[in-house]
């Protein structure tokens, strides 16, 4: 393809990247969309009739495993494996904070939201990877793939900044405590979710 040395370093990570997020985007849209789960329509319904220690359905424990393992991966590889970038140390932290809330939220079943979760950074990555406008890129690259201005692409505001807020972040910090007034570990997993709004904040801008 022609590519440049610095693209051609960074094309493992793409590729890998896009094959996880195109696989986690679809199973995300499955249980948000093609199940009986009303999470996207009804945010506060992910604490209807909590229960402390209740099972996690096999669906939604599968989709904790699968974002586990990738933040988990994630750790090691933006810190060993991927090309190193001036924003590297706010990922590593994004990536730290993500993994405490999955792993948490599961532990404690205490966050039925991996789904919506999910959904937002996989599909503001996938469209982040593949549907912007290349710059600066060399001949015969497929555009978009390592523009370093993709942060303007509209998925980015879209998922991360209207629908996490709107949705994830209304769910966790009010509606939570309306059904379950008493909630444990309510300013834990809020502050960690307002930390990744800021970092989404902060990668917008």
């Amino acid at each position: 393809c022609n590519l440049q040395p610095k693209d051609a370093a960074k094309m493992p990570e793409s590729a890998w990247k896009l094959l996880f997020y195109t696989l986690s985007w679809s199973y995300g849209i499955y249980l948000l969309f093609f199940t009986d789960y009303p999470f996207f329509y009804d945010p506060p319904s992910v604490f209807y009739d909590w229960k402390k220690g209740m099972d996690v359905p096999t669906d939604i424990a599968i989709a904790y495993l699968l974002q586990c393992s990738f933040y988990g991966h994630s750790i090691y590889a933006t810190a060993y494996m991927d090309t190193w970038r001036k924003d590297s140390v706010v990922m590593l932290l994004h990536h730290v904070v993500t993994l405490t809330l999955i792993a948490f939220s599961y532990a404690f079943s205490q966050m039925p939201e991996p789904g919506l979760v999910g959904v937002r950074a996989a599909q503001s990555r996938s469209l982040r990877w593949g549907s912007c406008a290349g710059s600066g890129a060399s001949p015969g690259i497929p555009m978009g793939l390592f523009n370093p201005r993709c942060s303007l692409c509209p998925g980015r505001f879209w998922f991360r900044l209207y629908w996490f807020p709107l949705k994830v972040l209304y769910a966790t910090c009010y509606s939570s405590l309306q059904s379950v007034p008493n909630i444990p570990f309510y300013f834990f997993f809020n502050a960690l979710l307002l930390v990744l709004t800021l970092m989404n904040i902060y990668w917008f801008l």
